[in-house]
């Protein structure tokens, strides 16, 4: 597939361990799902086999991320530096962990990832998954709701499952950058009481109040625009759509005089 010339660059700060990994193809697939998801740093506790040309031919091009992984002996020193840590595990423990979904974890990683912390999202061994021990290390657990009548992921199934979630999370945040980044300046109090003006010369010119008092009408009004937190261009086009109206009660009045 074409790279996405609109694809978000990764926050630094998160990183991807692997625990135990028990067969060497899998580092490789999980560097692949990585960096197709934009992800680059991968941590690798223990492997059983490591290096190994099974994980250089399953990476497909992902060398890179191979061959910037970090080694670590053990899961408390990977993940030394991070403030949250979430573990993924296919079935409720004994640890009384908060569980996410995928998505709601990647959302929450990425926040913190933008506020300055280190953050992990942490994979156990392909037949056993994390420990107890190593869960205890974990500020939450996340859970693929996959079928329960066939649960099995691959190990690089499931990072990939996160690695696309955080994915997502990643896009969603630069598409709001985009829309606070151009957004128009709020209207002033000056701006809004001309609107407000208008309106209820409007109002006055369409007969909306049928003999009744205005002020309440306008009171509500007042309130629902007020809520609206309008921008300058938002009062422009209402504005348009007020001078529109009182030209059409304008010509109705001439011609109620015809």
């Amino acid at each position: 597939m074409s790279a996405d010339s609109t694809f978000p660059a990764a926050p630094p700060r998160i990183r991807v361990v692997l625990v135990g990994t028990q067969h060497p193809g899998n580092i490789g697939s999980t560097a692949r799902a990585m960096k197709t998801m934009g992800l680059s740093r991968l941590a690798l506790v223990a492997p059983e086999r490591y290096p190994h040309p099974d994980a250089e031919a399953l990476a497909a091009g992902a060398d890179d991320v191979l061959a910037a992984a970090a080694m670590h002996g053990d899961l408390a020193t990977a993940i030394a530096d991070c403030q949250l840590v979430y573990g993924c595990t296919a079935r409720s423990r004994r640890i009384a962990l908060d569980e996410y979904t995928p998505r709601i974890a990647a959302t929450r990683l990425l926040a913190a990832s933008r506020e300055g912390g280190e953050v992990a999202l942490v994979f156990g061994r392909e037949r056993t998954g994390l420990t107890n021990e190593e869960l205890q290390l974990c500020h939450a657990a996340v859970h693929i709701p996959a079928n329960p009548e066939y649960s099995s992921l691959n190990l690089a199934q499931a990072v990939q499952v996160l690695a696309y979630e955080l994915r997502m999370a990643m896009l969603e945040d630069a598409a709001a950058d985009v829309v606070e980044g151009h957004r128009e300046p709020p209207a002033s109090h000056a701006q809004l009481e001309s609107f407000f003006s208008q309106l209820a010369e409007t109002l006055d010119a369409i007969d909306f109040h049928k003999g009744r008092t205005p002020d309440a009408a306008m009171h509500k009004l007042r309130r629902i625009f007020l809520r609206a937190a309008l921008d300058e261009r938002e009062v422009r086009i209402l504005r348009g759509v007020l001078a529109d109206a009182q030209r059409m009660a304008r010509l109705a009045a001439d011609r109620g005089k015809a």
